[in-house]
Order: structure tokens, then sequence, then C-alpha cells
């Protein structure tokens, strides 16, 4: 029981290292259209504080830019005997474990970026809706046999074998 609870026994999958460009492109495309905003706010609404905002939506963006690499080496997952255990986050870690007799539906999702550098995100659903967890920047065959693989444990899980 003890193995369950120490998060330092077994070895962590990690996502690509390709999935920092993901990371990247997000923040870029993320910071030009709220300085967009922004400026119009500034220069064309006539806000006086526009310039202010302007600025922050540009610390903002090169803070994100900076921890980008940090934020997705933070990913990961391990697959254990009774659950898929997930975990996130520089500052706040947050770490989900989905028991795979929960499972109801894993799913592939590829955005554009990630469809270019060959990765997918593997999302599960399982009854709870808060408990919706994503593993981005897998590559796709990786994606695709984890999801195999986890489709298989669950039904066998759900079965009670």
């Amino acid at each position: 029981m003890s193995n369950r609870l120490d998060l330092s026994v077994g070895e962590w999958q990690r996502v690509s290292p390709k999935y920092v460009v993901v990371v990247i492109v997000s923040a870029v495309v993320s910071g030009v259209v709220l300085a967009a905003a922004a400026t119009f706010l500034w220069l064309v609404a006539q806000w006086s504080w526009g310039w202010v905002l302007l600025a922050a939506v540009v610390v903002i963006t090169i803070v994100s830019l900076i921890i980008a690499p940090r934020r997705a080496r933070s990913i990961g997952y391990r697959m254990r005997e009774d659950d898929l255990l997930f975990r996130r986050g520089i500052m706040y870690q947050r770490f989900v474990s989905v028991p795979y007799g929960r499972m109801q539906l894993i799913d592939i999702n590829r955005g554009p970026v990630g469809r270019i550098l060959g990765l997918a995100d593997l999302k599960f659903v399982t009854a709870a809706a808060s408990t919706g967890v994503v593993i981005p920047g897998l590559p796709e065959p990786v994606a695709a046999d984890l999801r195999d693989r986890l489709v298989e444990l669950a039904e066998s899980r759900r079965a009670g074998l």
C-alpha cells in the first residue's frame, strides 16, 4: 500500500521534447492577439491606460516563453498496476490518478502545430467530469499504442478480470 502513495517509485514517462515548440507557438499567438487588443484599446479607443495593459501583455508573454521548456518537462505519466498517474506543473504541481476501470473514453486529439510535429494529445474521460486528464505532446505512434493499451486495461478492469 505504501507504493501507491510514494510518487517517487517507478519511472515517469515524459512528453516529447518537440512539445516545447507547441507551448512556445501557443504563447506567441496568445501574446500577439492580446497585444493587438491592448494596442487597439490604447491607440484607437483612446484608453489612457492601454499602454500599461500592452506592457503587461509583453512581460507575461516573455515570461511564458522563458518558462515554456520547464513547463513542458514537468508533464509526465506513469502506468501503475491499477491506475495511470499523471503529473504537471512547476509551482503548483498536480497529480491525478485515473483508475483503469473508471476510464470511459480515451481520445486522441491533434492540433495544427502538433500535427506538423507528429504529436498528439491523449484525453481520458471518466464518470466524474472534473477528472478529465489530457497528456499532451505524445508522438502519434506512442499515443495510439498507449490508447490501445489503456482501452484493453479499462475493459478488463470493468469486466472484473
